[in-house]
């Protein structure tokens, strides 16, 4: 390296630092848009005002390509809101004994806190959701949660949906899932959600410094917190901090943080489909016990490339824990060409408190489509068959394994594909990971 070129060198080197630490404010505010602005003909595609829920009536399938890995066990209330006006009221019915959690992730995609079955229980409730630098006065009869560390907050409803022939009744539930803005709430007066206007990130397509100048602005609406402030200071040094004008950049300097960019969305993506930051043992990874809060653990490349593009936002290990693998016993990728069998032995299947499930999904993050239909198994699938001593064998390939078999198929794409194993309230042994999976073999 000669003298000319060590500044351009820092650049490139320091924006891929940068860009990973900032891709949730770069991700966030395009799913936000999204979501708010962009109708789709998809049922499964979320469309919604700001302060409100959308929710789901239909299991999501193949035809959502949103990413994010969704899953296909329950109806998803999704609500995206802006608490820089002051706090939001979330009230639910009583659930009885259905399982339902209400995450809650601010826009660097950690999550602050829970509302649920496990969390605050099943009985009707309402909850104030605040932004931290506020400090009016809770209402008799709310409860506050802990307080969002930044004034947008996306929130991740679960309602488990028991079947197809439950499906009506999960989502009447769900409409009973309410949002009010604590103005309204304190006059009594009702609240119809129209506000749409929510900035369009820039387009890549236009400017190749669109993704920085999306982070930028995401990071000046919501502040990343203070103890990151060294880092902020030191990626400063090259032109990213909030309010910044890169287009006064020099053209070399912009010309490496382009390049920066590129660099680390690649990082990014093998990272996620690698299993970074993840426990292994018998080919199967179980998620960092940071995972749903890795920023506030300083792990940010776990929150990038893990938590915020593999998943959007991801569940604290006691509310969930997915297992995930891409590779058979044999430490080889799995693909539609060949036939996969996870055999679970007797008395080890997954012990949890709500239910278990495997997911198929391609290397898009998205369902895997297939003439069965079928995107999952588990324990709430009425026509299993398990062996006369309680093992189960579920068969993960591309085409039938005949007629006797299909109950247990979990049909596979015709490409790469990815399975997640899904324990919602799991058992300590598995948080814990003092329990694994069996390996997935290949037979034939």
């Amino acid at each position: 390296m000669n003298n000319t070129n060590w500044k351009n060198e820092f650049t490139y080197t320091l924006g891929v630092q940068a860009f990973i630490y900032g891709f949730p404010y770069v991700y966030l505010p395009q799913i936000r848009y999204k979501w708010t602005n962009i109708k789709s003909d998809s049922p499964h595609a979320p469309h919604i005002a700001v302060n409100s829920f959308w929710r789901a009536s239909k299991m999501i399938t193949s035809d959502y390509k949103d990413g994010g890995s969704p899953n296909n066990d329950t109806f998803y209330a999704i609500g995206i809101l802006d608490l820089s006006k002051g706090p939001v009221i979330l009230e639910h019915p009583d659930m009885g004994d259905r399982y339902f959690t209400f995450e809650l992730a601010d826009m660097s995609s950690d999550n602050f806190d829970y509302i649920g079955k496990r969390a605050t229980g099943s009985k009707a409730g309402k909850f104030l959701i605040c932004y931290k630098d506020w400090n009016g006065t809770v209402p008799k009869g709310i409860r506050k949660v802990s307080p969002s560390p930044t004034p947008w907050v996306i929130i991740f409803g679960r309602t488990l949906v028991d079947g197809t022939t439950d499906a009506n009744t999960a989502y009447e539930i769900s409409t009973h899932y309410k949002l009010t803005p604590l103005d309204f709430y304190l006059r009594n007066e009702p609240f119809t959600a129209e506000n749409h206007a929510v900035w369009q990130p820039e387009d890549p397509k236009k400017d190749f410094l669109a993704p920085w100048k999306t982070m930028l602005k995401a990071m000046s609406e919501n502040p990343p917190p203070e103890k990151d402030n060294l880092l902020l200071k030191w990626f400063s040094l090259i032109g990213i901090e909030p309010g910044a004008d890169l287009d006064s950049l020099a053209e070399d300097i912009k010309a490496e943080l382009i390049r920066a960019e590129r660099t680390g969305m690649e990082i990014l993506r093998n990272a996620a489909l690698s299993g970074y930051g993840n426990t292994r043992r018998n080919c199967w990874n179980s998620p960092s016990k940071h995972l749903g809060r890795a920023g506030a653990n300083n792990d940010f490349l776990l929150r990038a490339a893990v938590q915020c593009l593999g998943g959007i936002v991801a569940n604290d290990a006691e509310e969930s824990v997915y297992y995930n693998t891409r590779k058979d016993s044999q430490e080889n990728d799995f693909t539609g060409i060949n036939n996969y069998e996870l055999y679970f032995p007797t008395g080890q299947l997954p012990k949890v408190n709500a239910f278990w499930s495997l997911t198929m999904y391609g290397l898009d993050f998205c369902l895997v489509d297939n003439p069965a239909d079928r995107y999952s198994l588990g324990d709430r699938s009425p026509e299993l068959k398990y062996d006369s001593d309680g093992g189960l064998t579920i068969y993960i390939q591309k085409n039938s394994p005949g007629k006797n078999k299909e109950s247990n198929w979990l049909p596979s794409s015709s490409e790469e594909f990815y399975i997640v194993l899904r324990c919602y309230l799991p058992d300590p042994e598995i948080y814990e990971q003092r329990w694994f999976p069996p390996a997935v073999k290949k037979v034939n």
